[in-house]
């Protein structure tokens, strides 16, 4: 990986935009492995003077997750340097009032939002990312930093190794281009294990020792894995518990566990050995990562089964779909979020009804991965219940600030944001509104958008629907209502005024942004952009230059011609205004 990567950062994008290789390996990281974009990126940059050995901050708001990434582009092995570092890279996250004290300016303002986040109970996952190897006394400190660092109960927090071989399967997983390639040697015992041909596919039902699982390579740096839909999530409540298990309880281990489901392109058993080739576990990451890390408790202990299960389903395209499927099938009792438990309430269902019997070509999806169906083929009518909800809170609400959290919308917020009647049209014209406002952000962007909004592409563009919303309030004098938005789409189509005021509306949220900036330097205050884009204060400082722009308009001689065409376009009857639904 080391001299593919060198080679890929040497690009113009890296040399011109980055100091060092440090630096372009860390943002390649950030590129390819977490899919962020050239400006998304470099806002996660932190590395330089006084950087407190963090190299990036990556803020995943969909998964609730803190990266904080340490980056060593060496080839070849590492001592335990790195590692110390990312033992006190976690002391200074202890003390974030000291790390901001002491950090540059971009640690500074990565502080406020790693605090932010943490107030919404994010979990923070420490990543040595490195295209070398950890030689066998690095490791175990590794280990040992790993441990200690997951019994921290005052800050929830995982140590991540990602050398270089976790690293290639980190890349080839990004490209979708996984081939499975672990090959194990499991001892059966007799009794022990039942060979099954179901359909076709053969199968094998075991009772494993413990002792046999801990072994397992690929479990620590995640290779184990790959298709499974989440790795390790520390030492969680579960896991805890399995762990607690394994130390006191060996021989109840398999009554009390669910078991370990595994595919594999092949086995064979021969003189009760079981040899497995491609071996890739599907369901069972949480338990195996805590009993490797169990594993000196284990080998005292003689007891101690789990139940394994092994699928043959070969390595072509046929058995890779079906072994995602088997993996996400499998998996169905992992944490059901807030949103997934909404997908079936009854107002949810009477919105899809009354949306898909008013739209016959189109789809409203209400679970998390569904599709629609076949002969649904107008994707302008394909809605999704995830963005139908932070369009209503940016737009109805007026609270586009808590449209990137989808816990709050499906659990803290649910009742006041879904209703049962809400017409189909305005779930169409809002999809078309927030269609426009996306077609600005886009990789030329028409609109000169600061990067550092472009940086925050999950949610800032919330902030620009709002600002439509407000183009009417403003020019109809009506400051706390909102108008419906089939009535909105109607007016900015009939009048020709869609493009424009999208586009207004953008450069308000714009010149709101560089507005807050100003106002913060001459406090002498840190801003950060991703914190003021989730504060009320922002919403002000985008009515505020919605104010400036169209009081403008109306004394510039250049600007009345488009005031006037403003004003009658988007002039409505007060009646036809609603109330702000309350959500905070």
């Amino acid at each position: 990986m080391y001299e593919f990567i060198k080679k890929q950062i040497a690009q113009d994008y890296y040399r011109n935009n980055f100091a060092n290789e440090g630096q372009c390996f860390v943002i390649w990281y950030l590129r390819n492995i977490y899919n962020l974009d050239e400006i998304q990126a470099k806002d996660c940059l932190t590395d330089g003077a006084d950087d407190k050995k963090i190299d990036a901050v990556f803020i995943d708001d969909d998964n609730s997750i803190i990266h904080i990434i340490q980056g060593k582009f060496y080839s070849g092995s590492l001592n335990s340097e790195p590692v110390q570092e990312c033992n006190a890279l976690f002391s200074n996250l202890k003390n974030l009032n000291a790390l901001q004290t002491n950090g540059n300016v971009s640690i500074k303002r990565k502080v406020s939002e790693i605090s932010t986040a943490l107030e919404d109970e994010y979990k923070i996952s420490i990543e040595l990312i490195t295209t070398g190897y950890l030689t066998s006394s690095a490791l175990a400190d590794f280990n040992t930093y790993k441990q200690q660092i997951s019994e921290q109960d005052e800050l929830p927090a995982e140590l991540i190794l990602i050398d270089n071989d976790a690293l290639r399967v980190r890349y080839d997983d990004a490209l979708n281009k996984i081939t499975p390639y672990i090959n194990q040697n499991f001892n059966l015992e007799n009794g022990k294990f039942l060979e099954l041909n179901l359909d076709g596919t053969k199968a094998l039902i075991a009772a494993l020792p413990l002792k046999e699982c801990y072994k397992i390579r690929g479990i620590m740096d995640g290779s184990l894995f790959r298709k499974n839909v989440r790795q390790s999530l520390g030492l969680n409540r579960i896991n805890k518990g399995i762990s607690q298990t394994i130390r006191n309880n060996p021989e109840d281990f398999f009554f009390y566990h669910n078991g370990i489901t595994a595919v594999c392109s092949s086995f064979n058993i021969e003189n009760n050995i079981l040899s497995v080739k491609g071996l890739n576990v599907v369901n069972g990451c949480q338990s195996l990562t805590t009993i490797a890390n169990c594993s000196e408790a284990i080998k005292q202990k003689e007891k101690g089964y789990i139940l394994f299960r092994f699928y043959e389903i070969g390595d072509d395209n046929i058995g890779s779909a079906k072994g995602d499927k088997i993996s996400t099938f499998t998996n169905s009792q992992s944490a059901v979020k807030a949103r997934d438990l909404r997908s079936n309430d009854k107002v949810v269902l009477a919105i899809q009804k009354a949306y898909n019997q008013r739209y016959a070509d189109g789809f409203f999806l209400t679970k998390r991965g569904e599709v629609a169906p076949k002969n649904k083929t107008n994707k302008n009518h394909i809605i999704n219940l995830t963005d139908l909800g932070k369009w209503i809170v940016a737009w109805h609400s007026q609270r586009p600030t808590i449209s990137y959290s989808e816990t709050k919308l499906f659990d803290k917020y649910f009742t006041q944001l879904f209703r049962k009647d809400y017409d189909p049209e305005n779930v169409q014209a809002l999809k078309e509104l927030y269609d426009a406002v996306m077609s600005k952000w886009i990789k030329d962007n028409p609109l000169g958008l600061n990067e550092s909004l472009l940086a925050m592409k999950s949610y800032a563009p919330y902030h620009h629907l709002y600002a439509i919303s407000l183009f009417f309030c403003v020019i109809n004098q009506i400051p706390e209502s909102v108008i419906p938005p089939k009535l909105a789409l109607k007016k900015l189509q009939d009048n020709q005024l869609l493009d424009e005021v999208v586009s207004m509306a953008g450069n308000c949220l714009n010149t709101a942004l560089t507005n807050a900036n100003e106002e913060y330097i001459q406090s002498k205050k840190v801003f950060s952009p991703q914190n003021w884009i989730k504060q009320k204060g922002s919403l002000k400082g985008v009515r505020e230059a919605i104010n400036s722009t169209i009081n403008m308009l109306k004394i510039v001689p250049i600007g009345k011609e488009t005031y006037e065409r403003l004003k009658k376009g988007l002039q409505t009857d007060s009646a036809s205004f609603e109330e702000r639904w309350t959500a905070e």
